[in-house]
């Protein structure tokens, strides 16, 4: 849609369908010149229904095609589901990348530094200022939630402005970092804001999230009464956590010991800023066998079930320094992010194996939110006073569980979106006005790749029902030269009347052969159909499933 006045808009690339692979343009001005702004570049992990991939990225082709008039990616914050795609994605764009001192420093940490990620053109600001791109005026406001310096982004524009929350709570007491401020929204607020684009996690919880002081003040509890060691596992990004449970083993009178690669880089970072001042340094696994039982407190990796994470590697008795005894504790100081439940109970079964008492969530609070629940989002609605309100961060449950309590709130205009739309936010009546390329891409080890690829729904096929590849070799009048090769995986040793399966495969390969004529013999195409329907069903005869075939001819 063509327009020759000034718009501001909103088009999410990431972030509305789903918690996670966050990403959301702000344009203003006419439809033909406008100036962007991206917030975030986050990925996603993918799930067993997509084998072999492991992280999901927004796709940013709609960015791509504006890369000359986008002025700057903005970060709220570090976790991964708003900054884990910019190695992998920036260079589609180019722009500036603005963050705040810790979000900087794990992002060069953590991303940045791996083999063959771009150097990306990184300018840092602190919380509380505000930095002017083209149209748009950018205040970064402190907000609380699991990870440090998360930021709410005041967008003033001449059309208005938005206030996009990013993750956020209300938290008087967050241990680490400044807590959510809530002068400097209602003051925004008071200014007159006409769009609120607020985090929807939480949305269908009543009340408001624990305080992260009081989590760790039950750590503290729990850490004191312990008699074995304690091993305490949780987001590697959770500074404020591991804080808590330093100070909570350095008054039991125990030692720190940190257990993963990500929660090290973490703290790295956090001792850098200031996070740890005061504090001992940590200890690596090598400690762990050099203390006594009672002395020790272990901070790990891998609270989501991680495979490769180190909580994963104890409850499998695989880790080359931690083996737990029996009456040691675990606890998850975490809620699984849904899911995630498999990988966590296969821990726990391995932990309950080895006598390992365990803590959750379901058993005190040894866990807080980084979201604000309904109570949270009620104030926020209060402070704010938005003309438009357009729930984000969630799945569609979430959204739409939003939206109603936006408009019980008695605000004006509520959209509910999807991934791809691009919502006129003003200086006129808002509403959807276009819709622009969008979707997800694919981390396939060092491959992105688009959701169209064929190789995961072949490697879903696979997994279903195998594969048979064949090579067969004829001479010009179409006589085999040579016995056929066969070679198969993923088929069961023996048919549902107890015949060998590589006997059922020769079977079926020598008929088709046999029944070919011979002007089909001498066409390699013809003889490669024939031979794969005729496996296919044979085996779908016989087993119930037909397999991938793959077959080569060749004349010699």
């Amino acid at each position: 849609m063509v327009s020759g006045k000034d718009e501001l808009v909103f088009v999410p690339l990431g972030g509305l369908d789903e918690i996670g692979m966050n990403a959301a343009l702000y344009g203003f001005g006419p439809s033909h010149r406008r100036k962007w702004i991206l917030i975030d570049l986050g990925l996603a992990f993918a799930g067993p229904d997509l084998p072999g991939i492991d992280l999901l990225m927004p796709d940013l082709a709609f960015a791509e095609r504006i890369r000359k008039d986008l002025l700057g990616l903005i970060i709220t914050h570090a976790h991964e589901d708003h900054v884990g795609a910019i190695a992998d994605m920036w260079s589609r764009i180019g722009c500036p990348i603005y963050a705040t001192p810790f979000a900087a420093g794990l992002l060069e940490t953590r991303r940045l530094s791996e083999p063959g990620a771009p150097k990306v053109d990184l300018k840092v600001v602190a919380q509380g200022s505000r930095i002017q791109l083209g149209p748009f005026d950018i205040e970064f406001v402190p907000v609380s939630h699991s990870i440090p310096e998360s930021n709410a982004l005041a967008i003033r524009t001449p059309a208005g402005t938005v206030l996009h929350t990013g993750d956020w709570k209300r938290d008087a007491r967050p241990v680490i970092g400044l807590p959510t401020d809530e002068a400097r929204l209602r003051a925004i607020g008071d200014e007159g804001v006409l769009a609120l684009v607020c985090d929807s996690t939480n949305i269908m919880r009543d009340g408001e999230s624990p305080s992260e002081e009081d989590v760790g003040a039950t750590l503290k509890d729990i850490i004191a009464s312990a008699t074995g060691r304690v091993v305490v596992t949780t987001f590697a990004s959770n500074v404020a956590r591991v804080r808590s449970v330093a100070e909570a083993a350095i008054a039991a009178g125990r030692t720190v010991i940190v257990a993963g690669r990500a929660m090290d880089r973490t703290i790295q970072v956090a001792r850098e800023i200031g996070y740890f001042d005061g504090f001992p340094p940590f200890l690596t696994t090598h400690a762990f066998n050099t203390l006594p039982r009672n002395r020790v407190v272990v901070v790990a990796t891998g609270s989501q079930g991680e495979s490769r994470a180190a909580m994963a590697r104890i409850a499998e008795g695989e880790h080359p320094d931690l083996k737990l005894d029996r009456d040691d504790l675990v606890i998850f100081s975490s809620r699984p992010i849904p899911g995630n439940e498999r990988g966590i109970n296969q821990i726990l079964n391995g932990l309950a194996l080895q006598g390992v008492k365990v803590l959750t969530d379901r058993d005190g609070l040894v866990h807080a939110s980084g979201h604000p629940r309904r109570g949270e989002v009620a104030m926020m609605y209060d402070w704010i006073r938005p003309k438009i309100a357009v729930p984000a961060h969630g799945e569609p449950m979430h959204l739409a569980a939003h939206a109603e309590f936006a408009r019980q709130r008695g605000i004006e205009h509520v959209f509910t979106i999807r991934n791809g739309a691009m919502l006129a936010l003003g200086p006129d009546q808002p509403g959807v006005i276009d819709e622009v390329p969008h979707g997800r891409l694919m981390k396939d080890g060092d491959v992105v790749l688009d959701a169209e690829d064929k190789a995961v729904d072949e490697r879903s096929k696979l997994a279903f029902a195998g594969i048979i590849s064949v090579g067969i070799a004829i001479n010009s009048k179409g006589d085999l030269a040579g016995d056929p090769d066969v070679v198969f995986t993923g088929l069961p040793a023996r048919s549902r009347d107890g015949k060998p399966m590589d006997e059922v495969v020769d079977d079926a390969l020598f008929g088709v052969l046999d029944s070919l004529p011979r002007g089909k013999r001498r066409d390699a195409d013809a003889m490669a159909s024939s031979v794969e329907r005729g496996l296919r069903n044979t085996l779908r005869n016989v087993w119930g499933k037909r397999p991938i075939v793959h077959v080569l001819v060749m004349e010699v």
